[in-house]
């Protein structure tokens, strides 16, 4: 017999694994069927890896321990859900891919209830008669906002697709040609227009459209000026765009709408905190958009959801289009929703619950402050097999928000011989939970302006296990 059949023989079967005290702690989570294909599966793989191999390569004995190993590996995996909890220590705060903004603790409380409990979502119980689920938001917008009307979907592209389609469908729609903006996830503004059914007629150049160009391109076929906001990106130097009371303007003297979208919608004037100017919703419904979009996950810090602000009769339009059905949001970004927007009622309120708020506005010396004292926890628990300094960091806003902003903060430098920066920031991400850092000059860093305070304990156990492994997966 030779030595691929000797290995293969020595597999053992998926019941006698199934049973085994080894794996016993592993396989009780799973229904049996679950932990039996994932078994399973695993020897069908280790049989490939084998029968590729060369045969000069093969071992003269199969390695029990690797194989147990990988199997525990394998069911672990199996039992854990796919969504899961990780650790920001990027210094991204809105994170596109790690979720956006983090919910206030009164968002949670409200959708606990909401997921827990039957509610009136669209009952009216002042009349008794069926309601409107948009009835729970569109007083609170309006109040914050000076808006006549709002409606809400479930998100921002959602929202943009909804206008054009609605207001502008076989019409031309005139924008700059330096908005037409791509975006996270390849969501592209021109491909947008073209599924919405408007028109794409884009004036002036990548950097520079005045009033003129507008004016212009106008025709009989014309139904909407669209502005958008360049979310992620800035184009600097030799610039021009039309204010938006100009645009305002012109669209009056020709019986056009206007519609900004601002893809990331703020409510608090962010310069006040340090920060670079955003144009707030306020002030863009001041300026005299007919309808403003925004997002409600980014510098909002709500959940994922579209908002829509502006005139009655526009929004009124939007609301009796069926589109807006299939765009509709859920009870629990519902309840998630209100609960941030009253928030804003106080605006120190607001920047004190909002994480998103939170994290943008805090002081770096509060940061150095943490750092210094999470650094020396570090020490006193792995002692001198990580090495831990603290230093700046420049912490970013993320999710298409204020791309030129920089956020002083202050970060770890980790250092855990023998591991590369690339090795141990793989073993972080790979841990349980994740650690997602970044690294720099080939030195992994944890940035604090991310890091949570709960986060601390977690941090600390998944360090003291990367530095135990070590030598286990060299």
């Amino acid at each position: 017999m030779d030595r691929l059949s000797q290995l293969l023989r020595q597999l053992p079967q998926v019941d006698e694994l199934l049973r085994h005290p080894r794996l016993a702690e592993v396989v009780a989570p799973l229904p049996r069927s679950l932990a039996a294909g994932v078994v399973r599966r695993t020897l069908a793989e280790i049989r490939q890896r084998l029968k590729a191999a060369a045969p000069a390569d093969l071992p003269d004995q199969l390695d029990d321990e690797a194989l147990f190993r990988e199997l525990e590996q394998t069911l672990e995996a199996a039992a854990r859900p796919s969504l899961r909890r990780v650790i920001n220590a990027t210094g991204v705060i809105i994170h596109t891919n790690l979720g956006r903004s983090l919910l206030a603790m009164e968002c949670i409380e409200r959708l606990i209830e909401a997921a827990l409990f039957y509610t009136n979502l669209e009952y009216d119980l002042a009349r008794g008669v069926r309601g409107s689920r948009q009835d729970h938001l569109e007083g609170l917008l309006r109040e914050l906002t000076g808006a006549e009307a709002a409606l809400v979907v479930n998100n921002n592209a959602g929202a943009v697709l909804l206008a054009l389609h609605t207001l502008a469908r076989g019409k031309e729609v005139v924008i700059s040609r330096g908005q037409l903006v791509e975006i996270g996830g390849s969501f592209r503004m021109p491909e947008i227009m073209v599924v919405s059914g408007a028109i794409l007629k884009e004036v002036g150049t990548t950097n520079k459209t005045h009033l003129h160009d507008y004016e212009k391109a106008i025709t009989s076929e014309t139904a909407m000026l669209l502005k958008v906001h360049p979310s992620n990106f800035r184009i600097l130097g030799f610039t021009k765009e039309v204010p938006l009371p100009e645009l305002v303007e012109l669209g009056r003297r020709y019986g056009l709408l206007v519609v900004e979208d601002l893809g990331s919608g703020c409510l608090l004037d962010l310069s006040r905190y340090g920060l670079e100017k955003e144009p707030t919703v306020q002030e863009t419904l001041k300026a005299g958009a007919d309808l403003v979009l925004f997002s409600g996950d980014k510098l909002l810090g709500g959940p994922q959801a579209g908002l829509i602000l502006g005139r009655r009769e526009v929004v009124a339009r939007l609301r009796a289009n069926p589109l807006t059905r299939t765009l509709r949001p859920d009870k629990l970004t519902l309840a998630a929703m209100e609960a941030t927007l009253r928030l804003y009622l106080e605006e120190s309120q607001a920047v004190a619950a909002i994480p998103t708020l939170r994290m943008l506005t805090r002081p770096a010396a509060d940061l150095e402050r943490e750092a210094q004292a999470l650094a020396r926890k570090l020490r006193r628990r792995l002692g001198d097999r990580v090495q831990v300094k603290v230093v700046p960091s420049q912490a970013q806003v993320g999710g298409g928000s204020l791309p030129l902003a920089h956020l002083p903060s202050r970060a770890l430098a980790l250092n855990v011989p023998p591991l590369a920066a690339h090795q141990l920031e793989a073993r972080l991400r790979q841990a349980q939970p994740p650690v997602i850092a970044r690294v720099e000059h080939d030195i992994v860093l944890l940035d604090l302006r991310t890091l949570l305070p709960e986060d601390h304990g977690a941090l600390a156990a998944v360090l003291e296990r990367v530095v135990k492994g070590i030598g286990s997966r060299e």
